[in-house]
């Protein structure tokens, strides 16, 4: 029998004051059902959000990958994935990786296109908590498998894979897995993060 708690329902965070739903349960788990499959209308709500999300000058500098498993694509970006992330993302019923367009066509700098991406893909794991779906981040990636298989530009910066899928119980991990999966959410306290408030 495993010492390991069943963990399929929402985890919600312990905020100071309430926060909307999708934000408190929102968490990143690392055990996807193998069988589920994500809509049509889900992934392009997931998609509209990011699309949708805050973006300076309007640049709009994020690009994505899309691929639900059981594709070529889904296999080569598990392919590329490294450590920890090889060994559960295959599960997620699909990968989206993140790139930010560092510069336009004609070489023109976007600062804030790593910012951009980052707020997309925020967006994204929302709308994917009001689906019903569950999202985690990687960065553990050789992203030269990544731009070398997709044949991404120069100016196409990958920064990170969002696995897409429904939870599943934490024991279907192996043990060093699902011991993080279960473990307590924590953030810092406030008073860490706000350097001044007035």
């Amino acid at each position: 029998m495993s010492l390991i708690p069943s963990m399929t329902t929402t985890r919600s965070a312990e905020t100071r004051v309430p926060i909307m739903p999708e934000l408190a349960d929102r968490w990143s788990p690392r055990s996807f059902d193998p069988e589920a499959t994500i809509t049509d209308d889900q992934l392009d709500a997931l998609l509209e959000a990011a699309r949708w999300a805050p973006s300076a000058i309007n640049l709009q500098p994020r690009r994505f990958i899309v691929a639900r498993r059981g594709t070529r694509e889904f296999d080569t970006i598990v392919a590329a994935l490294v450590g920890f992330n090889a060994a559960w993302a295959h599960n997620a019923s699909a990968l989206i990786v993140g790139i930010a367009e560092t510069s336009s066509v004609e070489g023109d700098v976007r600062p804030y296109a790593e910012y951009d991406l980052g707020q997309a893909v925020a967006h994204l794991t929302i709308q994917a908590e009001a689906e019903g779906l569950a999202t985690h981040q990687m960065a553990g990636v050789e992203w030269g498998e990544i731009v070398a298989a997709f044949d991404l530009d120069e100016n196409l910066k990958p920064l990170t894979i969002t696995a897409v899928g429904t939870a599943d119980e934490a024991d279907k991990l192996p043990e060093a897995l699902a011991e993080r999966e279960t473990a307590p959410r924590t953030r810092l306290p406030l008073e860490e993060l706000v350097l001044v408030r007035s």
